[in-house]
């Protein structure tokens, strides 16, 4: 399969955005691959995503970024361009329950999904046999309620350590400090399990089935100081009826929580989301 860049970028909108970003990419021979673009009209923004062959330029990603700085200085863009072929580094942290992190293992296992999974981290012992059996470093970094500060300067030293670009709670049941939040900013994704906004914090299930709900879901979100508030990447939901217990809905909502989590890990790896204030455009 032939090697391709992916170019996403946001400005505010006006005349001329795609004109001079196809006529820079027609001008060195760039193939597109895919085109995605979004005008929010209420806002004033556009977002636009290529993915160009790159065989095609006569350049590597250092060379675009020096021809292509100019017209990103014009229209103010906020723009970034990524190999395909470069594997990102996914740094996962789980606590007991292991649904969400044996899923994310089987795709990567299958290279159904591509990421490299430099370590896994948990604030319990409890995963470690089956995370090393796949020959992945396993960390545990218990997590004090007397001394969390120091949990978590360990935590972000192993993912520095790691050099990852992203970081995925995949029911990782502790809150990030807000200097973690802000450090990782855009980079660290978690999974609810609830259809935010609703039933925020611990227990939705339960709070959920307290409200007689005849949906529950599932949500996949960037991490911000404020709890489960961060801009969502990808929802999901199950419908659930009067005779369901609670055991019931967690069980359904585990198999929503994996789905969600995979799918909006996927548009994350593909550079395939945007963050703009707390709302995202994903370009599926």
């Amino acid at each position: 399969m032939s090697n391709s860049y992916r170019l996403v970028m946001a400005c505010e909108d006006r005349v001329g955005i795609v004109a001079a970003v196809s006529g820079f990419l027609a001008e060195h021979g760039g193939w597109i691959l895919e085109a995605s673009q979004h005008a929010d009209a209420a806002n004033g923004w556009f977002f636009m995503r290529y993915e160009i062959l790159a065989d095609s330029l006569p350049f590597d990603l250092d060379g675009f970024r020096t021809r292509f700085a100019p017209i990103g200085e014009r229209f103010g863009m906020e723009w970034r361009i990524a190999d395909a072929a470069t594997p990102k580094r996914v740094v996962l942290m789980a606590s007991r329950l292991d649904h969400c992190l044996s899923d994310l293992l089987h795709r990567w296992r299958s290279q159904e999904m591509v990421f490299d999974i430099p370590c896994v981290i948990s604030n319990h012992e409890d995963l470690r046999d089956f995370v090393e059996w796949h020959g992945i470093p396993y960390h545990c970094v218990p997590v004090p309620q007397h001394d969390k500060q120091a949990a978590f300067a360990a935590v972000s030293k192993l993912v520095d350590g790691c050099d990852a670009d992203t970081v995925v709670l995949a029911r990782y049941m502790q809150i990030l400090p807000p200097d973690l939040c802000t450090k990782y900013a855009g980079r660290v994704i978690n999974i609810h399990h609830s259809f935010l906004p609703s039933f925020v914090g611990a227990k939705p299930y339960h709070k959920a089935f307290e409200r007689g709900v005849k949906l529950i879901g599932a949500t996949c979100h960037y991490v911000t100081e404020v709890l489960d508030a961060g801009p969502i990447i990808e929802q999901d939901v199950i419908r659930v009826a009067h005779d369901d217990t609670v055991d019931d809905l967690v069980r359904l909502g585990r198999d929503v929580e994996k789905s969600v989590l995979a799918r909006g890990l996927r548009y994350h790896l593909e550079d395939r989301v945007l963050i703009h204030g707390n709302k995202t455009v994903v370009f599926d």
